[in-house]
């Protein structure tokens, strides 16, 4: 049986396909067509889930969108009653996205065939609880608590359930305009970072604040009867959609989210590329610490109804990685199964999945114990790019491989690491990464100036071999998949002082063998020659989406620089040249 998973016409439209509930391919359509966070139909994505499976479009039995907008129906009504302006914008969004349901029509029209050749049964499914199929299906437990929290989906923002066999019980919801993610957003806003996606970078200017607002922006976001509640006078008027709009070309875009009472209080908003002052940085650390109170409030509330110890959490707010670090400290809590591709393109892999279980009753029988779920590329493909790149290289066997690349990174080098499948999910797990010595102190500067291009307080992650992790790090819950955030033990801060934060913090990727042997030997390979299982990975990319195909790697290595390409058995290294 064939489930095709879809997220369309949302910020970061992807595709994904399931196979008698194992999942074979998933990718987000910005992979592919190069556009971030791309909003539109994901076409290329659907392509790229067919031909992984070696199937055509009439072979699918079942197409499911995580996407419902008949879901909170009433409450949508409410809003808009209650908001006479906005009833004429409500009935606009309403016939648009009726518009864009016609999912025969839209893969006929993608993929070039007669759309009553499509036989498939259609599934729409709520936003939120795909965002929880996302990750509870995906777990290896048979129970749990369910969490999803993000800006807004289906005119919810939050929403908790009681998680059991193939069922997901709904508990909770909580609509707009009420969202931790808009309430982040709004304060992102204001300190010049506009851009969708740009929330992850404040995350990590947070720690350079003090506590000067925290009692001020408390006033923004209030606790109320086990849930939240955002004080609206200090957001502009944000409508359903949360204030994002996804433009004709798939360009999502988001509205000023501040309302002026936030200029009253804190002054001039800054502006994007502006010189970044202490006021941000204060703004930065005390929306991250009542964001933190928030969510921490919530799962508490959550574990007095789902008494497990297990919590399987989505959505886009999920990536707070130094939320979900803190989160064991701070509730009952004791292991998290976190969707890597907890944002909105995971939701084609959480609908797939509901109708597998939920909708046809197929019992549980696989789990997700790795990310690298997108497109691979064979060694000729791969030696066709270089050749016609016009870049020296050679073929090392494995273990030379191995050997030159670790010689590399202890020499300080910058390598870029193309290898195997693409990851499925933002970031970068040691197939399409930029590594490097995680203990040399002008490292983060080097990769900023040479390579990346991005602010000087965003830190670069450390990847550690698991069984070390308990060693380097205060916390041994393991993160495969970047999403948490722990304090490095004081003895080895400084030899992970590349990777070490302001706050003595590192977002880890903890790398066991049995997940990816050929990143796991690289690791170990270094720490023989070093001491150190731990290396710098950052992902493969200059201000793009990250590299997928040998071309672009190759690209990137030539425009920028970066030292050494391993590139499949491909060693090529610009030093010597």
């Amino acid at each position: 049986m064939l489930i095709l998973g879809l997220n369309m016409f949302h910020a970061d439209s992807s595709a994904a396909i399931v196979e008698d509930g194992k999942i074979l391919f998933a990718v987000a359509e910005e992979r592919l067509n190069r556009h971030k966070h791309y909003g539109g139909f994901p076409a290329l994505a659907v392509k790229a889930c067919l031909d992984a499976a070696g199937a055509k479009i009439t072979d699918v039995q079942h197409v499911a969108v995580g996407q419902d907008s008949d879901a909170n129906l009433a409450k949508k009504v409410q809003y808009a009653l209650a908001n006479p302006a906005k009833v004429l914008n409500f009935i606009k969004m309403r016939q648009r996205k009726e518009s864009m349901r016609d999912v025969r029509s839209l893969l006929a029209q993608a993929l070039d065939v007669d759309a009553s050749t499509l036989k498939f049964q259609e599934h729409h499914l709520e936003h939120h609880i795909a965002h929880i199929a996302s990750s509870y299906y995906c777990s290896p437990w048979e129970k749990a608590a369910g969490f999803s929290y993000d800006g807004s989906g289906d005119f919810v923002s939050t929403m908790t359930a009681r998680c059991e066999g193939s069922e997901i019980q709904v508990l909770d919801r909580v609509f707009l305009p009420h969202s931790l993610g808009s309430f982040y957003t709004m304060i992102c806003d204001f300190i010049g970072y506009r851009k969708y996606g740009d929330e992850g970078k404040v995350m990590g200017l947070a720690p350079y604040g003090r506590d000067i607002y925290v009692d001020e922006i408390r006033k923004i976001v209030t606790l109320k009867n086990g849930s939240f509640q955002l004080n609206m006078s200090y957001f502009k008027p944000l409508g359903s959609s949360q204030g994002m709009q996804v433009l004709p070309d798939g360009t999502v875009r988001l509205a000023r989210h501040f309302s002026d009472k936030m200029e009253k209080l804190f002054g001039t908003p800054r502006e994007p590329y502006a010189e970044i002052t202490q006021r941000d940085m204060d703004l930065a650390y005390a929306m991250q610490c009542c964001f933190e109170e928030v969510f921490f409030h919530l799962a508490n509330e959550l574990y007095k109804r789902v008494p497990e110890e297990n919590l399987a959490m989505a959505g886009g707010c999920a990536l707070n990685s130094v939320a979900n670090g803190k989160l064991f400290s701070r509730t009952p809590f004791r292991r998290t199964w976190i969707q890597p591709a907890a944002g909105d393109e995971g939701l084609a892999i959480g609908a797939a999945l509901h109708t597998y279980h939920s909708v046809l009753k197929q019992p549980r029988r696989e789990q997700m114990d790795h990310a690298y779920l997108g497109p691979e590329f064979s060694e000729p493909q791969i030696e066709s790019a270089l050749k016609n790149a016009g870049v020296k290289y050679q073929r090392l066997e494995r273990g030379p491989l191995l050997d030159t690349v670790s010689d590399q990174m202890v020499q300080g080098n910058v390598v870029g690491w193309f290898q195997g499948r693409m990851e499925w999910g933002p970031r970068a797990l040691g197939n399409r990464s930029i590594v490097t010595h995680p203990g040399l102190p002008d490292m983060k500067d080097v990769l900023n100036a040479r390579i990346k291009h991005r602010e000087w307080f965003r830190p670069f992650a450390p990847a550690i071999l698991a069984e070390a992790q308990h060693e380097y790090f205060e916390h041994d819950h393991p993160s495969p998949y970047m999403l948490h955030v722990y304090k490095i033990r004081p003895e080895k801060r400084k030899s992970l002082c590349a990777v070490n934060h302001v706050d003595n913090t590192g977002r880890l990727q903890t790398v066991a063998r049995e997940e990816n042997p050929l990143y796991y030997d690289l690791i170990h390979t270094f720490s023989k020659k070093t001491g150190i299982p731990v290396i710098l990975n950052t992902s493969f990319n200059e201000n793009e989406p990250i590299v997928c195909t040998p071309q672009e790697a190759i690209d990137c290595f030539q425009r920028t620089k970066m030292d050494v390409l391993a590139i499949g058995p491909f060693f090529a290294c610009k030093i010597d040249s």
